[in-house]
């Protein structure tokens, strides 16, 4: 019932909406989107990811999982699932702010006051082991604390509200503290970085940058052990976009071949091209049950490092393959922008890296078999 809830959704709001704006459009304007999250909330799809406790709707794991693969049928459905319908979830780590803090700053998201808040935890330095590459420095100054250096590849930076900082206060994994820091705030400053999906990540710049120290999430030093259960769950998560988005381009291969005529006869019946399609639903089905495993293990309370990892591994990979078949089955029209294919490969490529390289996933995984 929720697929098919979302899935309506997509078709009747969003698909209209998208086919008006240009092939590269990343995100809604505030005038598109504040009444596209108004559908979405009277249908009960808001704050998905929120436990009911804190008002949200308070879906299992695998319930996220399915809504975010629809969610992402989409041209923009790699970074802008629904085209952002869906949101009114803080970013996690909130869920174990104080109520002060989480009054103050995320309460307003979930009321769709706010729309959004950034984290911020990759640096130049490495952004696939960053217990160890954080080198932003938080001093603290009596009731502040003062931030100094930066941090790379962050997602829906500027333009929010505020954001989730991990900071250096001491050293080693005991060594780092999480911080809200607020938009607007001296010192901080947003730069965009071209990179070859049609979404931009941003560097953020800390120069001198004071913080309230009652914008500390947790205890000092805490921050990383707070972060660590929901970045394990969110890769779960990271690879339903990639399947739902290579499912839709499979269908639309598959409708291409069926009706396009060459040498005497349809696409679909020459061996060698039904067999690349049907080698991609094999993929597919795969990369799917495994991410539904790893959801639902989850959701039963079970250590899901690796089979996070593998779901995030194999399902963004098989993905981009996928994607890949796809534009050789539609020819040069898969290489055109009258199709949202080229533009899924450049943005299934970044996925391959985001939440944890592929190789990062596979260390996990060894790790755990020589163990």
């Amino acid at each position: 019932m929720l697929r098919e809830t979302v899935r309506r959704f997509m078709q009747r709001e969003v698909h209209p909406l998208e086919a008006t704006l240009p092939h590269d459009t990343a995100g809604l304007s505030r005038d598109q989107l504040i009444p596209l999250q108004d559908k979405a909330r009277r249908l009960g799809l808001w704050a998905l990811q929120t436990p009911e406790m804190y008002g949200g709707a308070g879906l299992s794991v695998l319930g996220q999982v399915v809504v975010a693969e629809e969610a992402s049928k989409c041209r923009m459905g790699a970074f802008f699932p629904a085209l952002g319908a869906f949101g009114g979830n803080p970013p996690n780590i909130m869920f174990k702010a104080s109520p002060e803090q989480f009054q103050r700053f995320a309460q307003p998201i979930l009321d769709g006051r706010m729309t959004k808040a950034y984290t911020a935890i990759s640096e130049a330095s490495g952004g696939s082991d960053p217990a160890r590459a954080i080198t932003l420095r938080a001093v603290r100054d009596g009731d502040e604390y003062v931030l100094d250096g930066s941090k790379m590849w962050t997602s829906h930076a500027e333009g929010a509200d505020w954001g989730v900082v991990y900071a250096r206060t001491g050293e080693g994994r005991a060594g780092i503290s999480c911080f809200i820091v607020e938009r607007g705030t001296p010192g901080l400053t947003f730069n965009r970085i071209g990179v070859m999906a049609s979404f931009a990540p941003y560097e953020l710049h800390f120069d001198n940058v004071r913080v309230p120290a009652a914008n500390r999430i947790g205890a000092e030093g805490g921050g990383f052990a707070l972060a660590s259960d929901f970045l394990v769950y969110s890769r779960i998560l990271y690879a339903a976009g990639p399947i739902g988005i290579a499912q839709e381009a499979l269908n639309s291969a598959c409708r291409w071949a069926k009706g396009r005529e060459v040498f005497g006869g349809r696409l679909s019946d020459k061996q060698g091209v039904a067999w690349m399609l049907v080698d991609a639903e094999v993929e597919l089905r795969a990369a799917r049950l495994l991410m539904y495993q790893a959801a639902w293990n989850a959701d039963l309370g079970r250590d899901v490092k690796v089979d996070a990892s593998i779901a995030k591994m194999y399902g963004t990979e098989a993905a981009y393959k996928v994607i890949d078949t796809c534009i050789q089955v539609h020819g040069a029209l898969g290489l055109s922008d009258e199709l949202p294919l080229e533009r899924w490969f450049r943005d299934l490529r970044v996925k391959r890296l985001g939440e944890g390289a592929t190789e990062v996933q596979r260390l996990v995984v060894a790790r755990e078999l020589f163990r």
